[in-house]
Protein backbone atom coordinates (compact mmCIF):
# COMPACT_ATOMS: atom_id res chain seq x y z
CA UNK A 1 0.00 0.00 0.00
CA UNK A 2 1.82 3.69 -0.89
CA UNK A 3 1.32 5.93 1.44
CA UNK A 4 -1.09 8.60 1.60
CA UNK A 5 -3.81 6.29 -0.03
CA UNK A 6 -5.54 5.71 3.09
CA UNK A 7 -5.92 8.96 4.70
CA UNK A 8 -6.79 8.45 8.63
CA UNK A 9 -5.50 5.57 9.28
CA UNK A 10 -3.12 6.93 11.83
CA UNK A 11 -6.17 9.16 13.38
CA UNK A 12 -7.72 5.34 13.93
CA UNK A 13 -4.40 4.21 15.56
CA UNK A 14 -4.07 6.72 17.57
CA UNK A 15 -7.74 6.27 18.41
CA UNK A 16 -7.79 2.91 19.27
CA UNK A 17 -4.79 3.49 21.67
CA UNK A 18 -6.79 5.58 23.40
CA UNK A 19 -9.21 3.19 23.63
CA UNK A 20 -7.61 0.64 25.29
CA UNK A 21 -5.51 3.17 27.50
CA UNK A 22 -9.33 4.07 28.68
CA UNK A 23 -10.14 -0.01 28.84
CA UNK A 24 -7.26 0.05 31.46
CA UNK A 25 -7.96 2.79 33.48
CA UNK A 26 -11.90 2.03 33.49
CA UNK A 27 -10.60 -1.49 35.10
CA UNK A 28 -8.33 -0.24 37.28
CA UNK A 29 -10.86 2.20 39.01
CA UNK A 30 -14.17 -0.47 38.73
CA UNK A 31 -11.80 -2.32 41.20
CA UNK A 32 -11.24 0.57 43.33
CA UNK A 33 -14.39 1.33 43.70
CA UNK A 34 -15.42 -1.35 44.45
CA UNK A 35 -13.56 -1.51 47.41
CA UNK A 36 -14.74 1.82 48.09
CA UNK A 37 -17.36 2.31 51.03
CA UNK A 38 -20.46 4.72 51.21
CA UNK A 39 -23.34 5.11 53.63
CA UNK A 40 -26.97 7.12 53.79
CA UNK A 41 -29.13 7.19 56.99
CA UNK A 42 -32.72 7.81 57.45
CA UNK A 43 -34.84 9.17 60.53
CA UNK A 44 -32.37 11.19 61.58
CA UNK A 45 -29.58 8.90 61.99
CA UNK A 46 -31.71 6.18 63.66
CA UNK A 47 -30.79 3.61 60.47
CA UNK A 48 -27.60 3.63 58.32
CA UNK A 49 -26.61 1.61 55.57
CA UNK A 50 -23.34 1.18 54.49
CA UNK A 51 -22.74 -0.37 51.02
CA UNK A 52 -19.97 -0.74 48.71
CA UNK A 53 -18.71 0.22 44.87
CA UNK A 54 -20.53 -3.19 44.00
CA UNK A 55 -23.69 -2.27 45.44
CA UNK A 56 -23.61 -4.61 47.88
CA UNK A 57 -25.10 -4.13 51.39
CA UNK A 58 -21.97 -4.28 53.68
CA UNK A 59 -23.51 -3.31 57.16
CA UNK A 60 -27.32 -1.87 58.65
CA UNK A 61 -26.75 0.02 61.88
CA UNK A 62 -30.44 0.34 63.91
CA UNK A 63 -30.44 2.44 66.87
CA UNK A 64 -32.00 0.54 69.65
CA UNK A 65 -34.61 3.38 70.66
CA UNK A 66 -35.99 2.80 67.13
CA UNK A 67 -36.94 -0.56 67.22
CA UNK A 68 -40.80 -0.84 68.90
CA UNK A 69 -42.08 -3.93 68.29
CA UNK A 70 -45.88 -2.43 68.06
CA UNK A 71 -44.68 -0.34 64.88
CA UNK A 72 -42.42 -3.21 62.78
CA UNK A 73 -43.47 -1.07 60.05
CA UNK A 74 -41.68 2.02 60.78
CA UNK A 75 -38.28 0.61 61.47
CA UNK A 76 -38.85 -1.33 58.18
CA UNK A 77 -39.41 1.86 56.14
CA UNK A 78 -36.28 3.39 57.81
CA UNK A 79 -33.98 0.44 56.73
CA UNK A 80 -35.83 0.47 53.22
CA UNK A 81 -35.31 4.57 52.53
CA UNK A 82 -30.87 3.98 53.88
CA UNK A 83 -30.55 1.18 51.87
CA UNK A 84 -31.98 2.66 48.71
CA UNK A 85 -30.34 6.15 49.14
CA UNK A 86 -26.90 3.85 50.11
CA UNK A 87 -27.31 2.43 47.00
CA UNK A 88 -28.35 5.44 44.83
CA UNK A 89 -25.01 7.16 46.36
CA UNK A 90 -22.83 3.77 45.51
CA UNK A 91 -24.25 4.42 41.91
CA UNK A 92 -23.18 8.19 41.82
CA UNK A 93 -19.71 7.58 42.83
CA UNK A 94 -19.38 4.91 40.64
CA UNK A 95 -20.77 6.83 37.95
CA UNK A 96 -18.59 10.23 38.68
CA UNK A 97 -14.95 8.20 38.75
CA UNK A 98 -15.82 6.61 35.59
CA UNK A 99 -16.89 10.42 33.82
CA UNK A 100 -13.48 11.13 34.64
CA UNK A 101 -12.13 8.66 32.66
CA UNK A 102 -14.46 8.76 29.94
CA UNK A 103 -14.29 12.46 29.67
CA UNK A 104 -18.53 12.69 30.17
CA UNK A 105 -18.81 10.07 27.48
CA UNK A 106 -21.99 7.89 28.16
CA UNK A 107 -21.07 4.57 27.22
CA UNK A 108 -23.71 2.32 27.71
CA UNK A 109 -23.63 -0.93 29.37
CA UNK A 110 -20.20 0.41 30.86
CA UNK A 111 -21.03 1.03 34.44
Amino acid sequence: MAKGRFPGMGNINGMMKQVQKMQKQMAEMQKELEEREVEASAGGGAVTVKVNGKKEVLDIIIEPDVVDPDDVEMLQDLILAATNEALRNAEEMVSKEMQKITGGMNIPGLF
